[in-house]
């Protein structure tokens, strides 16, 4: 059977589109990614890519093979972590990213037992936003992180969905000129500056059309739009808790939209027992 560091350089090799990316992202020269590779097609009996050009495609069977490879190392990860857990080593120090997409009742309520379970660990919370969130946990930054859910996922991540939702609308301020309106389009947006959400590590992924205000956190975005400069995609429990009633709500197609949210945490930094707990916890 392949061991777990042949199919994760597989998979890397895969979803980063060569052996060289692969390797720096693991940390590892290109040659024993290539290795890795080799054995396991020969393990295998299956040619997983496409060599004939500069860059290695995967294929067909190759494509099936990444499935199953990422299937195995999900279920390795989860199962490193019972053993953790059962081996009672508690880690000295637990470090926590959220979104500040969701206001999570059911976070807030697992505190409340975490506290009593594990009353001499340090509990770090940071607060965090897409990418950014994502680079905590793969950095080894953050043990855990809960956010707003994403078509794909790095490899090195592992998630599962969180039996909570939120939603996100449009917000601005009441002496904005939009707040004059009674419906808003989307062409009329654009006539105004966005106040959009822009993450730390990849400022330029998402781009508006017309000006635009950028900030990493929503909590920055509503300070902005509650002084006039723009309208900005928020949080609806963050405007009712933070906005003091000087934003009002557009009325624009499609919106308010709604938003699930994941739990993220990393087959190279996987949490330990109290990590694991509160995980256990937080997907009950």
């Amino acid at each position: 059977m392949a061991s777990q560091e042949v199919l994760l350089a597989f998979v890397q090799a895969a979803t980063q589109g060569s052996f060289s990316a692969a390797a720096r992202k693991l940390g590892r020269s290109q040659s024993t990614i290539s290795a890795a590779v080799a054995s396991l097609e020969i393990d295998l009996d299956l040619q997983l890519f496409d060599r004939s050009s500069r860059k290695p495609t995967l294929t067909p069977a190759g494509h099936v093979m990444l499935q199953k490879a990422e299937a195995i190392l999900a279920a390795t990860s989860r199962l490193e972590m019972s053993a953790r857990q059962l081996a009672q080593g508690v880690e000295p120090k637990l470090t926590v990213a959220i979104s500040d997409t969701y206001q999570s009742y059911r976070f807030e309520a697992a505190l409340v037992d975490f506290e009593q379970r594990y009353p001499e660990l340090e509990l770090e919370c940071l607060i965090a936003e897409c990418d950014d969130l994502i680079e905590l946990v793969q950095r080894g930054r953050a043990h855990l992180a809960f956010a707003e859910m994403q078509d794909n996922y790095p490899p090195d991540l592992v998630t599962s969905t969180v039996a909570e939702r939120t939603e996100i609308a449009l917000f601005v301020s009441r002496e904005h000129a939009l707040a004059k309106l009674e419906h808003v389009d989307q062409q009329i947006l654009e006539q105004h500056r966005e106040l959009r959400l822009a993450t730390i590590v990849n400022p330029y992924d998402s781009r508006g059309k017309g000006r635009v205000w950028s900030a990493p956190s929503y909590l920055m975005l509503l300070e902005m739009a509650e002084k006039g400069f723009g309208w900005a995609p928020l949080p609806r429990w963050l405007v009712q808790r933070y906005a003091n009633d000087l934003l009002i709500e557009l009325d624009v197609r499609g919106w308010p939209k709604p938003v699930f949210v994941d739990a993220l945490w990393s087959r190279l930094y996987p949490p330990g027992p109290a990590g694991s707990w509160l995980l256990s916890k937080m997907l009950e």
